[in-house]
């Protein structure tokens, strides 16, 4: 490898060997320009293997994670039910829609019963195809009816397949990205490996398949591959128009397929706008990626049925105040420094403006609420006062929306991944921010032009996407701690292209006074090749003992009060109880819900928080009409909620109801002064009594040691 390499940059003078690496003979787009016919069947031969390599790679992935699924839960030997439970809170959910289109007596019957739903919310009939991401579940469901392979593959087989199948895609992306910005495979080899060993904070797909973001990622990923591949200079127009439908083929199946799909293309608009004002992308170029944006999303508005969500997103209402602006302040990168920066300030300010009267604009006419909840939430996370809000309260209070873990970048040191990062990111950012001085400055100094000559070619315009890129989503996940897989796979790539680029290896060296290129292209491999050496003697033996450990699923209260229900109640009946719950309970048996986890709904979130009131110090007259409001017919009470013990006092479900209903919690600690103490005891606790005032409004007719379930009186 180290040999092609050499014949590869070995063409020229030093003078050549400073060009950008995607201007020499090796081009993952398959582009040759080198007239010798060696150097042609060298770069094809390279080109070839690497390719070779990555979809080995992807498919090894898929493979990977797959094997430790069926290890962990024995998912080939245990009951139906059993691997429907196995689908947890709202990955039940999702999964129960495609059960449903393929249980269907016919396509038609399957869509019909999507559209016009009246199970999963008791007494409301909903658009499943407008409220919630399931086109994936709909499309898998007509493809497995109607592919000849249902006497050879179980549909729970078919869908769980298909996603580790996404992985692959996944890892091929993330390789290809790595490739294009450095030019060579060898980095997108490293950045796939170190995706591999730091799977604990990459990927979370062996265990929580049905979920939007793992049907989401793989196209993300695919779409940033596509956009650093659009950055490149010099590609033929027939290039770009193809690499600007594969940017929106991606960008639309992203939005298609995870909820919160707006959220992650504004930073993703941010970052175009951030490069943009600092004159570091092609206009152009970047101008079509917010169209591309705009109209992925309003595609899949159409699907969903003029989705009020999506038409209200904050997306749509930057973008179009971006290009609006654009219209109207012309000349705005031309000037010296403190003009530019006063068109700039204006820019931005202008934008910002037209942003929110947009999106103020759109909610007052559509009467949108849909997404409050997340506002409300990002307002209290970041002080902005202290709220008793419950829906903002319960992200709060869950881990997976607090701040990352420190642990979390001790592990991703343990592969090296993050030392690397930080020594990449640093050179990249000093670069980026001399060129944005440069850029505005617009001097003519020739000395300093000399200076910034070797700077750009360190941070290419795809190369400063990246970085950006990069920085906007490690704040997000430093942030949020959920929202960390897209930033450690991105780190993956953006630590690998920086370990493998001739530029950056080109400024270290020069910085420190050690340049010449023999020494870079011997460091440009030679690093990678250790880090790789280095990774699988200290993780191979790992992965081997984890591939061979081997446990099994279990859960048999859950399956001993799923098959009650499926046995002892009507196909008709009405379940309340707990998100995470109702969620397995549709998918098992079939219920009508109360409530369930997809919590996009301003309605939904109101009859949540009532619901609930079966674990707050209510009397037992307010619970019942409480839940027979919404029809309820059976209510299952959980010990795990109602004497919890997970959260600490004040993030406990009940302390979070107390609170929202002005009551003093429970145990020692303070409370704030205006809380009162309740008339009532707490509701899960007295039922179990069976004292006169419950008894007549609920008997209980299942209990084991997790659950608890009674049945309703219909009082005249």
């Amino acid at each position: 490898m180290t040999t092609i390499r050499q014949r590869r940059v070995g063409k020229g003078t030093e003078a050549d060997d400073d060009q950008p690496s995607e201007e020499k003979n090796l081009k993952p787009d398959g582009k040759i320009l080198s007239g010798d016919t060696g150097g042609k069947l060298w770069n094809i031969l390279s080109i070839t293997v690497g390719g070779i390599v990555a979809i080995s790679l992807g498919l090894l992935t898929s493979v990977y994670v797959a094997t430790l699924h069926e290890n962990d839960l024995w998912f080939s030997n245990i009951k139906e039910v059993e691997r429907e439970i196995s689908f947890r809170t709202e990955c039940g959910l999702y999964y129960s829609y495609y059960k449903q289109m393929i249980q269907a007596a016919s396509i038609q019957q399957g869509l019909h019963g999507l559209v016009y739903d009246n199970k999963t919310e008791s007494v409301r009939t909903i658009n499943i195809l407008e409220r919630m991401n399931v086109y994936q579940e709909v499309f898998l469901s007509i493809l497995y009816r109607i592919l000849p392979i249902q006497q050879y593959l179980e549909p729970v087989y078919f869908y769980i397949y298909t996603l580790f199948g996404l992985q692959a895609v996944y890892v091929i992306a993330l390789y290809v990205t790595s490739w294009l910005l450095s030019g060579t495979w060898l980095s997108g080899l490293l950045a796939a490996c170190w995706y591999v060993t730091n799977r604990i904070d990459t990927t979370r797909v062996e265990f929580t398949i049905p979920l939007r973001e793992n049907w989401a990622l793989p196209f993300f990923a695919v779409q940033i591959a596509a956009i650093t591949y659009l950055l490149r200079t010099h590609l033929q127009p027939v290039q770009e128009r193809l690499t600007l439908m594969a940017v929106f083929i991606a960008t639309f199946l992203f939005s298609l397929t995870w909820q919160f799909n707006q959220f992650m293309m504004l930073i993703q608009a941010l970052a175009l706008f951030i490069l943009d004002c600092f004159d570091m992308l092609p206009t152009a170029k970047v101008m079509w990626l917010y169209i591309i944006q705009i109209s992925g999303l309003l595609l899949v508005c159409v699907l969903q049925f003029f989705n009020s969500m999506i038409l209200g997103s904050l997306l749509i209402s930057f973008n179009a105040s971006v290009l609006i602006a654009r219209t109207i302040q012309k000349n705005l990168k031309k000037g010296g420094l403190l003009n530019r920066l006063g068109k700039l300030i204006l820019h931005v300010l202008l934008v910002l403006c037209l942003t929110l009267l947009i999106n103020k604009f759109i909610k007052k006419i559509l009467n949108l609420e849909s997404d409050e909840h997340i506002f409300k939430f990002l307002k209290a996370k970041f002080g902005f006062g202290a709220t008793r809000d419950f829906d903002a309260n319960l992200y709060l209070c869950e881990e997976a929306f607090g701040l990352l873990p420190l642990n979390t970048f001790s592990r991703l040191s343990d592969t090296l991944l993050f030392y690397v990062y930080i020594f990449v990111l640093f050179f990249m950012t000093v670069a980026a921010v001399i060129i944005a001085f440069w850029n505005l400055s617009g001097s003519n100094q020739v000395q300093f032009m000399e200076k910034m000559e070797e700077c750009t070619v360190t941070l290419k315009p795809d190369a400063a996407y990246n970085l950006i890129h990069t920085i906007l989503f490690g704040c997000l996940a430093l942030s949020t701690m959920r929202m960390k897989y897209l930033w450690t796979s991105h780190m993956c790539v953006f630590a690998s292209f920086g370990l493998c680029s001739t530029e950056v290896w080109k400024l270290t060296l020069k910085c420190i006074h050690l340049y010449t290129s023999q020494r870079t292209r011997v460091i440009k491999y030679s690093v990678p090749i250790m880090t790789l050496l280095y990774i699988s003697y200290k993780f191979w033996p790992g992965i081997m003992d984890e591939l061979s450990e081997l446990r099994e699923f279990y859960d048999p209260d859950t399956v001993e009060l799923m098959n009650w229900i499926k046995s002892n109640t009507p196909n008709t009946a009405v379940f309340a109880g707990s998100m995470q719950l109702l969620a397995g309970v549709k998918l098992c048996t079939g219920r009508t819900l109360t409530n369930h986890p997809h919590y996009e709904d301003k309605n939904l979130r109101e009859r949540t928080k009532q619901i609930y009131q079966i674990y707050a110090k209510r009397s037992p007259e307010d619970v019942y009409r409480i839940l027979r409001s919404f029809g309820t017919d059976y209510v299952i009470l959980e010990d795990s909620i109602c004497y919890e013990r997970r959260h600490s006092r004040g993030c406990r479900l009940r302390d979070l109801l107390d609170i929202a209903n002005g009551h003093i919690m429970d145990g020692l600690g303070e409370n704030e002064p205006d809380l009162k103490p309740s008339l009532y005891p707490r509701f899960c606790e007295e039922i179990k009594k069976n004292l006169p005032p419950y008894a007549i409004h609920f008997t209980r007719v299942f209990q084991n040691k997790t659950f608890h379930v009674y049945k309703l009186a219909k009082h005249k």
